[in-house]
Order: structure tokens, then C-alpha cells, then sequence
């Protein structure tokens, strides 16, 4: 399936929606992979060809749901997502598009519009508050806000809508919460738990690289240099960008005593016993069960939280925020400036150092005043005797 490559051609039939023909063409173009019978050996599968088997088949699996329901539109919202398949989008973002259009195409059918071009203004704004009134969050209606956006841009480059539709756009107003990081208490209590020379290495590396659990578990062992202390991550899970991430020495003693345990034939740097390459939900149950071992279920600690713990210890540290940034993989500042919040020890100390000087001045201020609250009745029984 690695070698076909997507591309549309045809003309669709008379008689035929262009969703129909769409599906049958798909058919060439999205041949699942054939799986091996117990005499042959595993077919080895690279984490890229795994991702872009993971990107065909959520395709596939949305343009079939589109075209098996009546909505007006879908046609557009067919040729919308071939386009973002095409210009090599994530799978997450297919289907996180895909799901907010078909909503969208399903509350104008509710509301009565029969027809995508008639619609208006009104008809988004409806939809936003059809989407709060459904008890979504608000960072989740504002994601479908921006995949049905997003179509209606293409819509408009389409001259099927009028561009007036993207003049004042909504905006919705989200929380913009701190990182959370482990208590450094809690990560030497978790750390003395965990004895398995496999699990040691693993979560060392997310505490001392910052990757994100994804780019972890893509990880084969040539990408890995133990005399560098460098990992060599190839394509970024957030947002496709390679990146070059450093360990610390904790972590090569953990992954050199791992790399002389591990099975030097397996191609992953991280496996299970019955998996050529680890989970995500195998690697979270493990987490969670070093968690209750130690006590810490109820703090809610996560695995992406190791990656917030990094960020912010080397802030705290005193690493530059523009040093920062490329190693955690962030293609925007302002989103690494989010660590800058919550671990400024320059502010800190400036805090610590003005409230110093507060306290100090109401001390004295206070024992001013305590010596004129004394002085006040020996005053007074002066004035008395010489009155």
C-alpha cells in the first residue's frame, strides 16, 4: 500500500453523485494491507507507514460516512477533505475536521436549509450555540468552529459561498490554563519505584527529553546516539518537524543498562512481549500502576506531564526560552512562553525580596506603635497629677 499514491482523475458518471464514484475510486487507492498467516513471518512496518495506514483508512472511513447520509452539501464536504487528504494533513486533523463538517451539515438539515449555498451568518452562529447547549466544552466547540470555518474558506475559493461570511468571524474566548508538572517530591518517589530496566529507560527519557509519548514510542535504536546522549526524532508528532533532543546522564545509565537487556533483533527501541513496539495504553497502564505503588493516584498525574516537569525544571534551571522551544518541538514561542509562567524564579525571588522589605517596615511600624500605646497612660497620670 506505501507505494500507491492518491490522486483523483476521473470524471464521475451520469447518474452517479460524486460521492458514489468517489468511494468506488477509493477502492484502488486504499487496499488494506494483507495480513501474514502464522507460517509466514510479521511484516516489519515502519512507524511512518504505519501513520499514513492510520491517515487512509480514518479517511476512508469518513468519506464513507458522509456519503451514507442525506445532508445538504456533502458532496463539497467530500471534495473539502480530498483536498486536505491530498496537501498530506494528519490523520487527527481529517477526522477532527471531518466530524465538525458533518455536525455542521447536519444542523443546517435540522434547520431546514436545503441547500449549503443558501446559507448565512446566522446559520454559524446557531451552530455554536446548538454545540454549548449540548453540554460540548468549550475548547471542543471551538475546534468544530475552526474545521467548519476552515470549509467555508474553501467554499469560498471555490465561488460556491460569498467571502462576506468570514467578515467578524466568530471568536470564542478560551481558558488558558497553566502546565501542570510533578511536585519534585512526587518524581524521586515515582522514579524509586520503578526497578524494570525497560520502564526506567522509558520514563527517564520522556523526564529528560521533553518528547512526547508519541515520538517515544516511534523511536528505533539506530535513531538513539548513547555516546552523544542525542536522540534523533525524524518527523515530530505535533507538527511533522525533526528535532534533535538531549538526556542526561541518568537517563544513558537507564538506557544502557536497557539496550544490553533488550532483544537486539526487534527494530523498536521500546516493545512488549507479544507487540513489535509499545502502546500508548500499554505504556499509560504502566504509569498509573507505578502511581498507586506509590500513593500518588489521587494527584492525577499524567504521562504528558513528565514532558511539563522537563520544561519547567530547565527554565528553573535557567535555560534560555529560545533554547527551549526547539527542543520540546514547538513551532510557536508563545507556546512554550507557557512554562515561562509558571516557573519565573526571577520573579520569584523579586517577590520574595519586595514582601521582605514590606514585612520589615510593618514590624517597625507596628513597635512604634506599641510604644506610643504604652506611653499613652503614663501621659496621662502626669496630666492628672499636675492638673
Amino acid at each position: 500500500m506505501d507505494g500507491y499514491v492518491f490522486s483523483y482523475h476521473e470524471t464521475c458518471p451520469s447518474g452517479n453523485t460524486f460521492s458514489q464514484h468517489y468511494l468506488w475510486q477509493s477502492k484502488l487507492f486504499f487496499t488494506p494491507v494483507p495480513s501474514t498467516t502464522s507460517s509466514e513471518s510479521p511484516v516489519k512496518v515502519s512507524p511512518i507507514a504505519r501513520r499514513e495506514q492510520q491517515r487512509r483508512r480514518i479517511f476512508a472511513r469518513i468519506v464513507q460516512r458522509l456519503s451514507a447520509e442525506d445532508l445538504p452539501g456533502k458532496e463539497h464536504a467530500v471534495s473539502y477533505l480530498t483536498s486536505k487528504f491530498r496537501r498530506n494533513c494528519k490523520a487527527g486533523t481529517l477526522e477532527s475536521n471531518g466530524t465538525a463538517i458533518r455536525f455542521f451539515l447536519t444542523f443546517l438539515k435540522s434547520s431546514g436549509r436545503v441547500r449549503l449555498e443558501n446559507m448565512d451568518r446566522h446559520d454559524i452562529e446557531g451552530f455554536v450555540e446548538h454545540e454549548q447547549d449540548r453540554g460540548l466544552q468549550i475548547r471542543g466547540v471551538r475546534t468544530r468552529l475552526v474545521g467548519v470555518y476552515s470549509f467555508i474558506r474553501h467554499l469560498i475559493d471555490n465561488e460556491i459561498l460569498v467571502p462576506e461570511l468570514l467578515t467578524k468571524k466568530i471568536r470564542l474566548k478560551l481558558p488558558d490554563p497553566l502546565p501542570r508538572a510533578m511536585d519534585a517530591a512526587d518524581v524521586q518517589l515515582l522514579f524509586s519505584v520503578i526497578k524494570q530496566p525497560r520502564d526506567k529507560a522509558l520514563f527517564l527519557l520522556l523526564l529528560r527529553t521533553g518528547m512526547r509519548i508519541g515520538e517515544l514510542l516511534d523511536l528505533q535504536v539506530s535513531d538513539v546516539d548513547l555516546q552523544e546522549q542525542k536522540i534523533l526524532i525524524y518527523t515530530g508528532e505535533k507538527n511533522s518537524r525533526g528535532r534533535v533532543v538531549y538526556f542526561s546522564d541518568d537517563a544513558r545509565i537507564a538506557l544502557a543498562d536497557w539496550l544490553k537487556k533488550r532483544n537486539p533483533e526487534k527494530e523498536y527501541l521500546f516493545y512488549s512481549v507479544r507487540n513489535p513496539y509499545l502502546t500508548y495504553a500499554a505504556v499509560r497502564k504502566r504509569f498509573n500502576t507505578y502511581l498507586e505503588k506509590t500513593g500518588l493516584t489521587h494527584k492525577g498525574y499524567t504521562i504528558h506531564q513528565l514532558r511539563h516537569t522537563f520544561a519547567t525544571e530547565l527554565l528553573n534551571a535557567g535555560m534560555r526560552i529560545e533554547c527551549l522551544q526547539p527542543l520540546l518541538g514547538h513551532s510557536n514561542l508563545e507556546i512554550t512562553r507557557r512554562y515561562a509562567r509558571l516557573s519565573n524564579k526571577s520573579r520569584e525571588a523579586e517577590y520574595f525580596r519586595v514582601m521582605s522589605t514590606i514585612e520589615k517596615e510593618m514590624s517597625n511600624g507596628n513597635n512604634q506603635l506599641d510604644y506610643q500605646l504604652q506611653a499613652a497612660p503614663e501621659e496621662k497620670k502626669l496630666f492628672i497629677q499636675h492638673g
